[in-house]
């Protein structure tokens, strides 16, 4: 089953942690100094917030799949809807390793459509992993295309806290 996602940049987290916990009656199912989230069961939801710098607000919106299978299905409606689907294999984003596809709507909203293979013990990948992954500027090494929103100057490392995640 699909999960919906929705990541917010925010600009206090312990705040933010607080007002989310009780409107969702739930504590996040990870915390850490700079992100928390919740996955919820009712609504069936993926919710996370961070504090990394970027200004606050929806950083972008998506859905959470359970198999590569299902990943590869949701690429094909992608595409059919007319969205540039840009693939991002292994990565290393918000305490977590997986397989995504990138595109944006008409409006220009990004969408991160992803698998989840395991945890990862850091919020974002070395800028090493962005160097052999091909990806440029931006949130979690995503592919240069859906980096970040609003574009961050050309020369700035894409794994740093201060480009944001995912």
């Amino acid at each position: 089953m699909n999960r919906f996602h929705v990541h917010l940049n925010v600009a206090n987290l312990a705040a933010s942690v607080r007002f989310y916990t009780q409107l969702f009656a739930a504590e996040p199912t990870v915390l850490k100094s700079d992100y928390a989230k919740w996955m919820l069961e009712d609504p069936r939801v993926n919710f996370a917030i961070s504090s990394t710098g970027r200004p606050p607000g929806v950083d972008h919106l998506g859905l959470q799949v359970d198999s590569a299978e299902e990943l590869a299905t949701l690429g094909d409606r992608l595409d059919a809807a007319g969205s540039t689907v840009v693939p991002e294999e292994a990565a290393v984003c918000c305490y977590a390793r997986s397989d995504k596809l990138w595109a944006e709507d008409p409006q220009g909203t990004r969408w991160e459509t992803f698998h989840t293979l395991g945890d990862a013990t850091t919020y974002y990948a070395a800028d090493a992993a962005c160097a052999t992954s091909g990806a440029t500027s931006g949130a979690a090494c995503a592919p240069a295309k859906y980096a970040t929103k609003p574009k961050v100057d050309k020369g700035t490392s894409c794994c740093t806290p201060q480009s944001g995640c995912c």
